[in-house]
């Protein structure tokens, strides 16, 4: 055996019962502390599970906000400029512009008249796809057969007071509808009837003016979609509807307020508690590092203890509030969204790590108060 490879064995064998004396001490401060101990640990535990629930709350509560947004409707519409319809292409160059992160419905409109000359506005568009976008409507029924028409309440009263079928013309046409159920939304839905697009074209032969589009995304994204259909459609007015996109943006920022918020409260009253536990361990045993240092325990090996003892309670903690933090999640996604939120174990090693560093640094304070024991002075009990 070359003196190299024998250095470097008795180099480790003397390491060898320092590695497992350091041990023994750390399981010796837990057990015999256990109070202080639990207490620290259940403080990482609650900070660990906080910062978990909301870090798998903050991905899934976004994705489901964006759902429940788009129950409202659309949140763009493209308009034609000066009363003229669209250009025919429009609806694809909108489609390629939302890339497949949205749907377009198409909507045509005129002013007809029933058989005593009274004005009503028709409307033509993909009745299935309008069932999809506008998913808030309130419906009795949606048309399924031919002449079938989806009569607003107001229109109802005016061309079908009784629930008959009614003429309407429009420039020297007449058509025949069947009323096949009402609408009522409280606004300007109210005073429409509504074709499928075949029927309408066919009767009045007017293509589309505007198209109802649900952009899906954050309000950036949404707002980028914005600017390319701008740039794709430069004859058209392109403009966002400011009750959804200003309500999702301001939901979405309480949301993410109230969650950063509260993990950072949570957080930092754990740090609080792992302190004051440290703090007390570092008075109770001042008198064990005393005669550690009189033994010629070093410094580094002292800090090194400490330090060991604070990262090895953050990971524990970690590791338990990880798992207490996903189904804590999971319990408030199905309450109030009535849907599972998916545990995304991408956070553990942020949770983990960033416990560690928790704990690391409630340790300063103790550290530099454990620099300073003098083992003279604790040993003569001063």
């Amino acid at each position: 055996m070359s003196s190299g490879s024998a250095t470097g064995l008795i180099a480790r064998r003397a390491q060898a019962p320092q590695r497992s004396m350091f041990l023994r001490m750390l399981l010796r401060a837990a057990v015999l502390r256990r109070g202080r101990a639990a207490a620290a640990l259940l403080a990482m535990v609650v900070a660990a599970a906080a910062t978990t629930a909301m870090l798998n709350l903050y991905v899934d509560v976004q994705t489901k906000l964006h759902t429940e947004f788009r129950n409202y409707g659309a949140n763009v519409v493209v308009v034609a400029k000066d009363g003229q319809p669209l250009p025919s292409d429009a609806l694809q160059k909108i489609e390629s512009a939302l890339d497949g992160r949205g749907m377009a419905v198409p909507f045509a409109y005129v002013v007809a008249r029933t058989l005593d000359g009274q004005p009503v506005v028709v409307s033509g568009t993909d009745l299935e796809q309008a069932r999809k976008l506008n998913s808030w409507w309130s419906v009795t029924a949606w048309p399924s057969g031919v002449q079938d028409a989806l009569l607003g309440m107001r229109a109802a009263a005016l061309v079908a007071p009784q629930g008959q079928g009614f003429d309407l013309s429009f420039n020297g046409r007449t058509i025949h509808l069947n009323p096949a159920g009402t609408l009522r939304t409280g606004s300007a839905e109210d005073s429409r009837i509504y074709l499928s697009r075949t029927e309408f074209e066919s009767w009045t032969g007017v293509q589309p003016s505007t198209v109802e589009i649900v952009a899906s995304g954050t309000p950036e994204e949404v707002n980028a979609t914005l600017q390319k259909l701008a740039l794709a459609l430069p004859d058209a007015e392109v403009r966002p509807i400011r009750q959804i996109m200003e309500g999702e943006a301001r939901v979405f920022g309480k949301t993410q307020s109230t969650l950063l918020v509260s993990a950072l409260l949570i957080i930092l009253t754990a740090a609080l508690c792992v302190l004051s536990t440290l703090m007390g361990w570092v008075f109770d045993r001042r008198r064990d590092f005393a005669i550690m240092k009189a033994l010629g325990a070093s410094e580094r090996l002292i800090g090194g203890f400490f330090v060991t003892e604070a990262a090895v309670l953050g990971a524990v903690g970690a590791l338990f509030g990880f798992g207490i933090g996903v189904a804590i999640a999971a319990w408030i996604g199905r309450v109030n969204f009535h849907a599972p939120v998916v545990p995304r174990f991408a956070v553990l090693p942020e949770v983990l790590f960033g416990s560690i560093a928790v704990a690391l640094i409630a340790a300063i304070l103790p550290m530099f108060l454990l620099r300073r024991v003098q083992p003279a002075t604790i040993l003569r009990g001063e």
